[in-house]
Formats: C-alpha cells, structure tokens, sequence
C-alpha cells in the first residue's frame, strides 16, 4: 500500500514537471510494498508515478539509467519519462518522484501461468541478461540482498520463541549451513545486469503475448543462474513446483542465452533463491505487521522443502520435462 499522501497541489506540480499537461484525475495504486505509486490521467494520457521511498538520488538516477541502456538494447520494458529540463527524476520537496507512460497489460495470477508465458519470460530474461553483460561495466553494483544480508536478517528472528516462526527458522537455519558449504559451486557462473525480483506483478502480457518486464529497482550486478532460479520460484510453483513450467521457463531461456556450464549451480541457487524469500518475508511483512496474502513466508519454507525433498537429480529431471 502506498505510505504517502499527496494534495492535489502537488499532483498538479510533479504532472507540471513531466509536462503532463492538465490532471483531470488522479488515485493511489495498491501495489508493492515499499513505494508509494499513484495513477495520473493527464492531457496527455495516462501516466504512473511513483514516490521512491527509502532510496538516495544515486538509487533512482541508477535505475534511470539502466532502464534506458537496456530499452536501447531490445529488453521489453518501459522508459522512464525525463523532466522539462531533462532530468531522469524529480526531486520534488523531500520525494522522489519518476514517472512512466502508463503500460497497458496485466499480471498473470499464479493458477493462470501456461508453458508458453514461462516461455516467453525465460526469453525475455535472457534477452535482458545478454544486453546487461554489454554494459555491466557500467552497472556495476552489489545487490541489496547478499548472502552476508540475508544472514544478518535471519539472526534477527533466529532465536524467536514465536511457534509460526518455529518450522521456518529450522529450514533456514540448516539451509544457511548446506549453502555455505557450497560457495564454491556457485562462484565463477556467468555474471550480468540482473533484474533480481522478476515476479507475476513485475511482467506485463497484453493478451497471450509478453509486452513488458517492469520494476527494475532491486536490479544489479550478479549472476545470470540466480536471476533464472528467482523465476523459478516465482513462476513455477502453485501448490508445487511444475516440471512442465520448469522446463518450459528453461527453455525459453536457453533459446536466447544458453546456460552452459552455469546449468551445473541452477540447483543450489533456486534453494538459495527459496531461503532468500522467505527470510525477507519473515523480516520485511510477518515482522512488520504488513498485511499481504500473497507474500507468506510459509509458502517459501515449502519451496525450499519441495527442493531440498526433491534433490539435484529430480529437479535436473525437471528442467528436461
């Protein structure tokens, strides 16, 4: 839910910034759970706006410029609007504030994902991790959520006597553990610019057909295997895992950018990608208070369990289908 509130006055000044022309209407946006993001129908059309909460200029003048670098490349994404002396982001009082064209399109629920939507997303990451090795000299910067973070996250509710958290703190605890005995496995796979939290809500299809990937803010630098397995776990799992969306996704993927020999450390980077999420479930929405069905951590404990019951040669058997 958006944390902040704007008057009509300052609707009316960032839509004057962007050269929106006239606001004839404007509404919040419940969606995500840091921004505040709001809907503007304008002279000009219909835009989306976001007050960027919790992050410096440097943030948000990165995530400009990234966008930009990779839209130039053929990634399908959404340019950022630029102020009327140029700027990539307004500064305005003590906000943050970017703005978009307003992308047509809709997210895939979890019951609704085919193969060929999984499909269509490995490509659409391999395209955009072949395009950010192109400029990750550029872009070089370390994800917000290191294994050294996550740890850190995790012993701040480890010794928790709260019985909701019992079985999670057992499965992270012991995943903590068989990671970091298997560092070196993980450590010389192909690094890009990667977009780290592709989820349903951060795709766009218009129809049957992908139109956009969007939400670019916790992109960075990292490895091309992590990336893909955080989409495994976002778009192949209902009550389980699919072998068939597995397989599809995969291939799709492949078909743009073959994995290669990074295919040897998918495995341990879906569980790592599994313990990442439910670690800031815990941290970032039980612990918090933050009211949001489809952001349970227990449904990531069980990622994490399904991956660990299922071993490396059924989830290999998973990517052949």
């Amino acid at each position: 839910m958006p944390s902040r509130l704007l008057s009509d006055a300052e609707v009316a000044a960032i839509a004057a910034a962007f050269g929106l022309g006239d606001v004839f209407a404007w509404q919040p946006i419940a969606a995500g759970t840091i921004n505040s993001n709001f809907s503007l129908t304008c002279a000009r059309g219909r835009f989306f706006i976001r007050i960027n909460e919790g992050k410096s200029a440097a943030d948000v003048a990165y995530e400009m410029a990234l966008l930009e670098a990779l839209a130039d490349r053929g990634v399908p994404l959404v340019r950022a609007l630029t102020t009327a002396d140029g700027a990539s982001f307004l500064a305005h009082g003590d906000h943050l504030v970017s703005a978009f064209p307003w992308a047509e399109g809709s997210h895939r629920e979890r019951h609704e994902v085919t193969a060929d939507d999984a499909a269509q997303v490995g490509g659409a990451l391999a395209s955009l991790h072949r395009a950010g090795a192109e400029i990750l000299a550029d872009f070089e910067r370390p994800g917000i959520y290191t294994f050294a973070d996550l740890v850190r996250r995790f012993d701040g509710f480890r010794q928790s006597t709260d019985p909701a958290l019992a079985p999670a703190i057992a499965a992270i605890g012991d995943e903590i553990h068989w990671q970091q005995a298997r560092f070196s496995a993980t450590e010389d796979v192909a690094r890009s610019v990667i977009h780290g939290d592709l989820f349903r809500d951060n795709v766009l299809f218009v129809g049957p057909s992908l139109a956009a990937l969007i939400d670019f803010e916790q992109a960075s630098a990292g490895a091309c295997a992590y990336d893909l397995a955080v989409c495994i776990n976002a778009w192949c799992y209902d009550h389980a895992f699919d072998p068939a969306l597995i397989a599809a996704l995969v291939a799709g993927y492949q078909k743009v950018r073959p994995l290669g020999g990074d295919e040897d450390a998918l495995y341990i980077l879906t569980r790592r990608a599994a313990m990442r999420f439910a670690i800031t479930r815990v941290t970032d929405v039980y612990l918090a208070k933050a009211t949001s069905a489809d952001k349970d951590f227990a449904r990531y404990v069980a990622r994490l369990e399904a991956l660990r019951e299922a071993g490396r040669h059924e989830f290999d058997a998973w990517l052949g289908g």
